[in-house]
């Protein structure tokens, strides 16, 4: 069973009484049972508890760690058909990355969660999958093998960190009117531009600085453009045109970028909507609303989403929801192990294309 440990220590919890609690916990995927460091007594405490605790005592000098609001569970082989990252809540109660971890992060600031997929620099074609229940992000696969994609010179596999925002889905039974095509039938992909290297799974906060419309293989997919609300450029960055001004040629790659990358597979150049210009953050902001409130109707069944797995652990009124146990069960008979494929060198190589 895949297991996360950590531990914190709080001292001087009350003032009259000189107590030490060491907290540790060591959770399967669906459940938390901390324990006192001198007790048999298990106590239900979390994050949240502890620290209203410390603040209602007044304890300005504690000792104390945060523990992550996400956390991921690697099952199966690196490398292997068998590999997926499923993600819990810091306290172990299982969440599909697509339904359950919230569109928002602070809906006042316009700051968004989004799931970070493949890492800069990266070519493993990692994605959330949208069929498998919990929708856990695993490798895109392609006639039985792992897919990576080209180094096309001078780019070196994916030029930013790659994801999607939770909460979104792009309807393929919707002909979005900007582009006169259809939703490409995944949540919304996000483009993050800050200076920091992404892990795999990790969940990020970011706000919106503009979209492009990528139309692949006759299909919409929107391309948001986004940068780490930590990043030391975060705040001089507000709209598309400061992307220019700060990050000078990284919009021009971007589209060049998709318009080459299939290419060495053998597939012909892709287009874009607005020749290829990018639309500013409230365009973006409005793209998401939208994709926003299709995903609403999919997870609620007033929208029919074909083979997407909507079971999910947090909405309440869907009728896809399901008890952290039963979820917990889903990732126990998750596979594990895996025969890992060797990678070829062609991973490596570069390919030269010029646009006509």
């Amino acid at each position: 069973m895949a297991k996360v440990s950590k531990s914190f220590l709080l001292t001087n919890i009350q003032s009259r009484q000189l107590r030490q609690f060491r907290v540790s916990s060591c959770k399967p995927a669906f459940g938390i049972i901390p324990s006192s460091a001198n007790s048999s007594i298990k106590l239900n405490l979390t994050t949240t508890t502890i620290e209203n605790l410390c603040f209602t005592q007044g304890l300005l000098g504690k000792t104390f760690t945060k523990m992550p609001m996400y956390e991921i569970i690697e099952k199966g082989t690196p490398n292997s058909t068998a590999y997926s990252i499923y993600f819990q809540s810091g306290c172990g109660k299982p969440l599909s990355p697509l339904h359950d971890i919230p569109l928002f992060a602070n809906k006042e600031k316009g700051i968004y969660n989004m799931i970070v997929e493949i890492p800069r620099w990266t070519n493993a074609k990692m994605e959330i999958n949208m069929q498998t229940p919990m929708n856990p992000i695993k490798q895109d696969i392609k006639k039985d093998k792992l897919r990576f994609v080209a180094n096309c010179f001078p780019h070196k596999g994916y030029i930013w960190n790659y994801g999607a925002f939770p909460q979104t889905w792009e309807n393929p039974d919707h002909i979005e009117p900007t582009t006169g095509c259809k939703g490409d039938n995944d949540p919304i992909d996000v483009l993050e531009i800050g200076y920091r290297v992404a892990k795999r799974g990790e969940v990020i906060q970011v706000k919106i600085l503009g979209t492009v419309a990528l139309i692949d293989e006759g299909e919409t997919d929107w391309k948001i453009i986004a940068i780490d609300v930590k990043d030391p450029l975060a705040e001089k960055l507000n709209d598309i045109e400061d992307v220019d001004a700060f990050f000078p040629g990284l919009l021009r790659a971007t589209v060049e970028w998709f318009k080459i990358y299939k290419i060495p597979d053998g597939k012909p150049e892709n287009q874009f909507a607005f020749n290829g210009d990018a639309k500013n953050a409230a365009f973006a902001t409005d793209v998401v609303a939208e994709v926003h409130k299709f995903w609403q109707g999919l997870v609620k069944s007033k929208i029919e989403g074909s083979t997407i797995s909507c079971l999910n652990t947090t909405n309440a009124d869907s009728p896809f929801h399901i008890s952290a146990e039963e979820a917990g069960n889903i990732y126990k008979e998750a596979p594990d192990g895996g025969i890992p494929q060797e990678i070829s060198d062609a991973v490596d190589k570069w390919h030269f294309i010029h646009l006509k």
